[in-house]
């Protein structure tokens, strides 16, 4: 059985109520929610949040297994991986069965393709990848063109090579991770609990699907994208 969980907040910091803001009309968390469902790939889709607007949208777009986050999984220092954990046994409770797999849809990532989630889902079961991530071709490179600043103010490569690296060209391969979908195999999320284990593998997004939605100009500009393909 494969669970997809979405992971949705109330409160939010850089774009007020975010998951519900309209987009195009729709609430933002409505388009991972129906991807999910178009998907057919999951027997639960659940949705896990401290916000009972959030739940009654979620119910309103046709999810069946709403979760009610724990105060303590939904403060602004929480981490999202044990709200994850949590919503894949609930979601366990309301099958009445285990999963084998999990997947987790970041509602702020609206512009992920179907085929992305399947993609993502297929590359799991046809490796010994403990999780699968998602990402995009990195604009920067840490070993050319990606600086961090020192206590002085000073600036160096975030990595340096050896010998170095002079063409970007000649640099490995680096990507953004963009927080679209996450999938793991049941028994690995509790054997290490984190995005990045041993073994994990990359799903390649393309850059006009990978933008995560963390400040009004990116809610602006996926927009902007989502008109610009309907026109």
């Amino acid at each position: 059985m494969k669970i997809c969980t979405i992971c949705a907040r109330g409160g939010s910091k850089g774009v007020l109520n975010k998951n519900i803001r309209l987009m195009n009309g729709i609430p933002l968390i409505v388009y991972s929610i129906n991807q999910a469902i178009q998907s057919k790939e999951f027997e639960v889709v659940a949705v896990s949040s401290d916000s009972s607007d959030i739940l009654e949208i979620a119910s309103q777009a046709g999810v069946k297994c709403l979760i009610k986050r724990p105060e303590v999984m939904a403060q602004d220092s929480s981490a999202k991986l044990p709200a994850i954990i949590h919503a894949m046994e609930m979601a366990e409770n309301f099958a009445k069965k285990k999963s084998n797999i999990l997947v987790d849809l970041d509602c702020t990532s609206p512009l992920r393709a179907i085929d992305d989630i399947k993609n993502a889902i297929k590359l799991l079961e046809q490796t010994n990848a403990p999780n699968v991530i998602t990402g995009a071709v990195a604009r920067r490179s840490p070993y050319f063109n990606l600086v961090e600043m020192n206590d002085d103010e000073t600036v160096q490569l975030s990595k340096v090579a050896n010998p170095p690296i002079v063409r970007r060209q000649d640099a490995p391969k680096c990507f953004d991770m963009n927080a679209s979908i996450y999938v793991w195999r049941r028994e690995e999320i509790y054997k290490s609990p984190s995005v990045i284990n041993s073994g994990t593998r990359l799903y390649c997004m393309p850059e006009e699907r990978s933008i995560d939605i963390d400040s009004e100009l990116d809610f602006s500009f996926v927009e902007f994208l989502m008109k610009n393909a309907q026109g």
